[in-house]
Order: C-alpha cells, then structure tokens, then sequence
C-alpha cells in the first residue's frame, strides 16, 4: 500500500530530539519494513509543536480548506500515482494537537484511516482544551483502526469507536540493536574502584521535565555520602534552572547537552544506572534504549512506564515525585553489584523480546490486516 503518515505534533525530520519523533521515524521504518510505501506530501503537514488553545479554532479553519485541497490532488491524479496513498496513519493524536485533516480526508475518498496513540479524557470536555478534545473524538470516531500504544489509554479509546471499528496493541519499540552492539562490561569485569555512573537522557524544557529534574536533583542529594558519578545527556530552555539545581553537587554531575541519537549507544553502554523520575511521562522511548543496553532502570511510576520497565525484573519503580524513594532505589541498587547484574540481564533481554522492531512490526502487520 502507498501510506500517508501523518504526524501532527513533531515530523519524522524535525530537528529537534525527543521520544515522539524517534517513534514517528519508527512507524515510517515498520511501515518499509512490511514493503508498505511512506508518503507525506506538503499538504498533510502541520505546523510542528504545540498550539496555544485559543488558536484551535483558525487551526480547525484551516484544516478544512487543506484538506479539500488534498482531496481535490488526490482525486486529480491517476491511479497508481506516487502521491495517490491507500491508507492514511496517523501517529500521535490527543487534545493539545489532534488530527483535524484525517477524519475528512479518509471519509471524502472512501479510504481506510488508522491512528497510532491517541488518547482521550473527558476531563478535556471544557474549558479550553474543548475544541481539540472534540477534534479527537471526531478522529476515533472515524477511525477505522486505532493502535493504542500506552496500556492507560486503552478504555478512554475504546469508549469512543464506531461500531467495527478495531482497537489493537502496538507496544512502543526501538531498534534494539544499535543498543546491544556496545554493551556494558559485565559486572565482575568492572575493577571495583570504579564509580558507578548515573545517566539520565531528557529535554531540559520547562512543566513535567523541569519537575522530574527537581526529584532528581533532591534524590541525588540525599545520596551525596555514597560514590556515584552522574551524566544529564539533553538541552533546552530550562537548562540555567536544572544547573541551578544541581549546582549543590558540583563536578559530580555532569552536563552532556544534546547528543544525537547515534552517539547515545555509547554513552548508555558507559553507564552503570538509567535514572528517570518521569513526572507525567507517557512511557519513555530513553527507557527502552537504557535497557537494551543492559541498564537497569530506576523510574517514577506513572502512566505507561510500567510497561516498558518491569518493576524488580529491569528496574525499580518508585512512588512518582518521591525523592526520598527514588533516592532509595539508587542507594539500593549501588550498594548491590550482583542484583544490577540481574537486572541488567534482565532488561537486555526483554527489551529484545518485546519491544524490538522486529516484534512490532508484527503486531504492525497483524493488525493492518484486519482492514482488508
């Protein structure tokens, strides 16, 4: 099939790192990989990033007025041209920028529409956020195919599909093997004078990440009588604000800045703990990498982050905002050698088990097969 990937909050080729892009360039390779061909034509795309809400209503505007302009290319084109898709997929859909050209676009030519993570809560009925958590119920309710991929939002979706229309798992993934290509030493190979390294791969932007930085920084002080040295791999607006927090720890903590998502193998596979309090986090692309590099996780239980972290099998969960737990979880897991090994063993193998995109692309290919 020729398949339109929509991403409506971050494009594949944006610029700018996070766990959304690496899953948008994720989809578009399970979608290669199962011989489908990717399209996304200037038309289907949307101004990245995250609107204010008072600007949903232009944006819904305009939507309209694109998407007759893509129906009528569409319709203009010969069968079997490049730009003619089969199929339109979104990826990523939920109030703060939900999909305003799908339902249209797929319900004009007749086409099968598929969303990959949506979310729904009707606590988004009022207020401002009304216009984009109605424009989500539009699009589950016009899906014919919707891959939930955080278990949280499994019933708020189902609540809003059409009679015949199917719900299906699609655990997140990575590319494992970039990950496992550069291991870490195993445990009895490290000279026990080594300290133990911390690493922790975030945007330094302000709200959920800026509070995560605050129960690290508040859990790495109440460890600074035991030997550990700390890496923060990201960038962004509130870097000043999380030195200032770290600034207490001083050489301690080392700040890496952005690091392009090719080099991150390397600095996991020099790490002995992945520490991540995930303060409202979905579930962390990072986590996955940090496991299947053989990192033992160290994480705040909230959202879809049990799911990809097995609490005392690949990690520690932790109360979420719980410094004093999180801290802990650490102290826990450095003073035990031989329980990060279990753990590293562990998560290695589970992230290759079942979140590789091997795996995913089967889950991919099972569920797409339902539309026929």
């Amino acid at each position: 099939m020729r398949v339109l990937l929509h991403t409506p909050l971050k494009p594949p080729d944006s610029p700018t790192p996070s766990g959304d892009r690496e899953m948008a360039r994720g989809i578009g390779r399970l979608l290669r990989r199962l011989g489908h061909r990717v399209i996304m034509p200037a038309a289907s795309r949307m101004a990245p990033g995250v609107p204010m809400p008072d600007a949903h209503l232009a944006l819904e505007r305009e939507a309209r007025r694109r998407a007759a302009r893509l129906i009528d290319r569409w319709k203009s084109l010969p069968a079997g041209h490049p730009e003619r898709f089969d199929l339109w997929f979104t990826y990523h859909c939920y109030y703060r920028k939900p999909d305003w050209l799908g339902p249209i676009v797929t319900a004009a030519l007749g086409i099968p529409y598929v969303i990959a993570e949506a979310s729904h809560a009707s606590r988004r009925a009022q207020g401002p956020t009304r216009l984009g958590h109605r424009a989500v119920e539009r699009a589950l309710a016009a899906a014919d195919l919707v891959l939930t991929v955080n278990p949280r939002d499994v019933a708020g979706v189902r609540a809003r599909l059409r009679p015949g229309a199917r719900q299906a798992r699609l655990p997140p993934f990575i590319d494992v093997a970039p990950f496992r290509s550069v291991a870490p030493p195993a445990a009895n190979e490290v000279p026990p004078t080594d300290i133990p390294v911390l690493l922790s791969v975030g945007m330094m932007r302000t709200r959920d990440k800026l509070a995560s930085y605050r129960v690290l920084a508040s859990a790495l002080l109440l460890l600074k009588d035991r030997k550990w040295r700390a890496v923060l791999v990201g960038d962004g607006p509130a870097r000043r604000e999380i030195e200032a927090l770290m600034a207490p720890l001083g050489q301690r903590v080392r700040f890496a800045g952005a690091v392009s998502h090719g080099d991150l193998p390397a600095l996991y596979a020099a790490s002995d703990l992945y520490l991540w309090p995930a303060i409202n986090e979905a579930y962390g692309m990072a986590f996955l990498e940090a496991q299947a590099a053989g990192l033992p996780v160290v994480a705040g239980r909230t959202g879809g982050v049990p799911a990809v972290v097995a609490d005392g099998v690949t990690g520690l969960l932790t109360p979420i905002g719980d410094a004093a737990a999180f801290a802990a979880a650490v102290a826990r897991l450095l003073d035990q050698p031989a329980e990060r090994a279990r753990l590293s063993a562990a998560a290695a193998a589970r992230v290759a088990a079942h979140h590789d995109e091997a795996a995913a692309s089967r889950a991919l290919a099972t569920a797409l097969r339902s539309l026929r």
